[in-house]
């Protein structure tokens, strides 16, 4: 994922061989985590509510109005 796609959520598209973990189609909460980025990964709250390493590969970055996203933090406790 690029530095100037980094958003604070992604939509999955690829969950193969993490079907319990990741739900193809779904927009996931993205944690900044510069070392993962820097080796391909991208740091996804998933499905159990833990924060997990993915290949950035499975995931496509969604830039949101701020107002939405904002919305969206709050729901997650991020605020």
């Amino acid at each position: 994922m690029n530095q100037e796609l980094l958003t604070h959520f992604a939509v999955c598209l690829n969950n193969k061989g993490y079907e319990a973990a990741l739900e193809v189609g779904k927009l996931y909460r993205v944690i900044n985590d510069e070392q993962a980025q820097a080796n391909g990964l991208l740091r996804i709250v998933d499905e159990s509510g833990e924060d997990y390493a993915f290949s950035s590969e499975r995931f496509y970055p969604v830039p949101l109005p701020q107002n939405v996203e904002a919305v969206l933090l709050a729901l997650v406790g991020d605020t």
